[in-house]
């Protein structure tokens, strides 16, 4: 992708958006395309997030396609964002639980590598310790809303059993120190070191420690990253790889040739340091019997 190209991230999930919204109305492409009054060709490029799209565009397909004035909002506001030179989507109560970007990307991606220093990642969480960590990142919850928000990740870890489009690759690099952080639940860290041993045993998932002896590392600097990577169509050229990393306040996307290289550089010398799964596996199971003992 050209250096001095805006962000591909935003368009393409605006583009699934009008698609997905236009197939679920059953319209066709030609009805599409004779609401925006354009060429089937210019619809497929929205659709597939070839080009910027204009807001006044968006607004007419919104609009003939019967989408409620907040939806609309929220996927003009998205469309200013294909003109980015990057972007910088912050999560907040103004954006609505079902319009979760990175869940979009995450579904569409045939390969996933994550780098988690301080939790197990949400698609492999235990339910007991996917309950511990989202209390623990919002204390003040009701008992209602954690279980809605579990059932979100739940549903999210479908993605790796289902059967079409064929699940993607997940590579997990877990520092050692997330697994010896057990959360205030008694049991709940022996559930989810054992959940983690029964995932690594699926052919397409792949959970592998990064030891504490290592020291320092090029990771220790940029934190819990995902690299996203995505399927290409035969004769098509495939979306490029996006990197994700969120904070408190927000999440980054990230999919220049420049910043993809870089996170790729800081991949390969973890997984360098990392063990292999066959030694990872082993070291769970011993963290594993250590909290059984100590229990």
């Amino acid at each position: 992708m050209d250096s001095d190209a805006g962000s591909t991230v935003p368009r393409r999930q605006l583009g699934r958006y009008l698609r997905q919204i236009r197939e679920e109305r059953n319209i066709t492409v030609k009805g599409g395309a004779d609401i925006l009054e354009c060429s089937f060709q210019k619809l497929w490029r929205i659709e597939k997030g070839a080009v910027p799209v204009r807001g006044t565009d968006v607004k007419l397909l919104c609009q003939g396609y019967g989408v409620s004035p907040e939806m609309t909002e929220v996927l003009v506001g998205l469309a200013r964002e294909t003109k980015a030179k990057g972007w910088w989507q912050s999560y907040g109560d103004a954006v609505p639980d079902w319009f979760e970007l990175y869940v979009g990307l995450e579904g569409a991606a045939s390969r996933i590598r994550k780098f988690e220093p301080n939790v197990v990642p949400g698609l492999l969480q235990a339910r007991a310790y996917m309950e511990a960590i989202i209390l623990a990142d919002q204390p003040d919850l009701n008992e209602d809303e954690v279980q809605r928000r579990t059932a979100i990740r739940v549903a999210r870890q479908g993605l790796l059993s289902r059967h079409f489009p064929p699940p993607p690759s997940l590579e997990l690099i877990v520092d050692e120190a997330a697994l010896r952080r057990p959360p205030d639940v008694p049991g709940a860290m022996a559930q989810q070191l054992w959940h983690l041993l029964k995932a690594n045993e699926l052919p397409h998932v792949s959970v592998r420690v990064l030891p504490l002896a290592v020291g320092p590392h090029r990771a220790s600097l940029a934190g819990a990253f995902t690299i996203l990577e995505f399927p290409s169509a035969a004769g098509e050229k495939g979306e490029p790889p996006t990197i994700y990393s969120e904070s408190l306040t927000g999440a980054l996307y990230l999919d220049k040739t420049m910043e993809v290289q870089r996170y790729e550089e800081v991949w390969s010398a973890i997984a360098e340091r990392a063990l292999d799964r066959g030694q990872s596996a082993k070291m769970i199971t011993v963290i594993m019997k250590e909290m059984n003992d100590n229990a």
